[in-house]
């Protein structure tokens, strides 16, 4: 097991908090530092799992906020921007454009993108796409109660 430098170590709980899996970091470990670790090492610099429970507090303190800027900033992901999603399916589609199924496949998928298909956004609107009419009416509450009782009786 090698003994890591306090750079590797950060960068070992900082991808942890970006939820990448102790096997994805040690690879990542392997690839930017040349540094051969096991995933049961990097699990020891996850304080939300039980091999990490006696992490440094300097280390659990750079866990958490690691995470909270993760979870808070999600256009940090760059598969989250409609832009460089349209930029990878043109890609996709330069490299299968021959391929005619493929081809229409990431031509729908860039229509549905753009037209917004997997968003959340919703209009409501009334008739022939106008405003909806709203009526704002100021009873006065013995109207009302009088209104009521009347209409409880008759029923």
């Amino acid at each position: 097991m090698a003994v890591l430098k306090k750079e590797i170590k950060l960068f070992i709980v900082r991808s942890l908090a970006r939820f990448n899996t102790p096997t994805e970091t040690a690879e990542l470990v392997n690839q930017d530092y040349g540094v051969q670790v096991t995933k049961q090492q990097c699990e020891k610099y996850d304080p939300t799992k039980r091999a990490g429970e006696n992490l440094s507090d300097e280390l659990k303190a750079e866990f958490e906020v690691t995470r909270k800027d993760f979870l808070e900033k999600p256009q940090n992901i760059p598969i989250a921007n409609l832009t460089v999603r349209l930029q990878r399916l043109e890609n996709q589609y330069q490299k299968h454009g021959k391929n005619r199924v493929a081809a229409l496949n990431i031509l729908k998928q860039a229509a549905e993108d753009m037209g917004g298909k997997y968003t959340n956004r919703q209009e409501i609107t009334g008739k022939d796409g106008k405003p909806i009419e709203t009526i704002n009416q100021n009873v006065p509450t013995d109207s009302y109660l009088k209104a009521r009782e009347q209409v409880l009786d008759e029923y």
